[in-house]
């Protein structure tokens, strides 16, 4: 579902109070766990994070006036389903993401190739998500999105 929002703070006041109360949590700690030089921001109908063209000017290669995507939260249309994008794949992250799972959540993860989905607010295991915000800063992005650019 993509919204007109210009800021965060307008797509969240735009959304149902369920998926508002859900998207605000995960916001919040992405924003408490991300490492310095990322930007809040929105793109392609969604909330999320970036690395500002001031630090990478050659921006996302599908689109160059773009700022290098890295992840973003967004509310589903068919399910009451908010999405959260990530890097697992290319950061090798995913295996200790599978692994901490179950340590964090009773529920099954429901996972596909770079997003996380979650049904209700009470399933996101909030202190994981943190965590793994933490994991990559803006130069190790740039340095595996540039690696994957050139295979």
């Amino acid at each position: 579902m993509q919204y007109d929002a210009k800021t965060p703070d307008e797509y969240i006041a735009g959304l149902p109070e369920d998926r508002k109360l859900a998207l605000t949590a995960l916001r919040k700690v992405i924003n408490e766990n991300l490492p310095d030089g990322f930007k809040e921001t929105m793109g392609y109908g969604h909330m999320g994070w970036v690395v500002p063209h001031k630090t990478y000017p050659a921006g996302y290669h599908c689109d160059p006036s773009q700022p290098l995507p890295f992840m973003g939260i967004a509310s589903q249309k068919k399910s009451y389903r908010p999405l959260f994008d990530v890097p697992l794949w290319p950061c090798k992250t995913i295996e200790w993401f599978r692994q901490e799972w179950p340590k964090h959540s009773k529920k099954k993860l429901n996972m596909g190739k770079s997003c996380i989905r979650f049904t209700k607010l009470e399933d996101i295991p909030l202190d994981l998500i943190g965590e793994l915000a933490s994991k990559v800063t803006p130069q190790q992005w740039i340095e595996i999105y540039e690696k994957a650019l050139k295979r």
